[in-house]
């Protein structure tokens, strides 16, 4: 089963830059949460944009760039949904964390969204594609806690695909 995890400013804006644009502990320990254990799948470009490897997590990083490889323990390389198909079918969760194009891709086979909404707008150039909410139902909401760490107004959802 595929879930998608994602960080949403009010205008869509997920990035900028390849890079996230606000900081908030809060959405760190969400994620990381929700993700530990499980694999988390991600495009080339995220997955170079990360400091280092995800803490028990097995990486798998979606290209078309057939040249391109991946030497570390932990990360597998895939170049088409084909590849996928084990993950979609599998009864246990595997996370979808970006980027943009990856998220567009893989939404139609995605059961689950845990989506943080940040209640602010921001410039960016990366942006969750738009989906029919009618398709989707909340099965837990709850609003994060602004604070001086926190110091954008925050919402964390869960919804499965009706």
């Amino acid at each position: 089963m595929l879930s998608a995890i994602v960080a949403v400013a009010n205008n869509n804006v997920i990035g900028k830059d390849n890079q996230l644009i606000w900081k908030l502990p809060n959405d760190m320990k969400w994620f990381k949460e929700r993700t530990l254990g499980h694999t988390v799948i991600m495009g080339r470009k995220t997955f170079e944009s990360l400091p280092k490897l995800l803490e028990d997590r097995k990486h798998i990083v979606l290209t078309r760039d057939e040249n391109y490889k991946v030497d570390l323990p932990g990360v597998e390389v895939v170049r088409s949904i084909h590849e996928l198909k084990h993950l979609i079918d599998d009864e246990k969760e595997h996370f979808v964390i970006g980027g943009a194009q990856i998220y567009k891709f893989l939404l139609p086979y995605t059961s689950k969204l845990y989506i943080t909404k940040i209640n602010e707008d921001f410039e960016g150039d990366a942006y969750f594609p738009s989906y029919d909410e009618s398709q989707w139902e909340i099965v837990y909401s709850s609003k994060g806690i602004v604070d001086e760490k926190n110091k954008y107004e925050h919402s964390f959802y869960i919804y499965n695909k009706k």
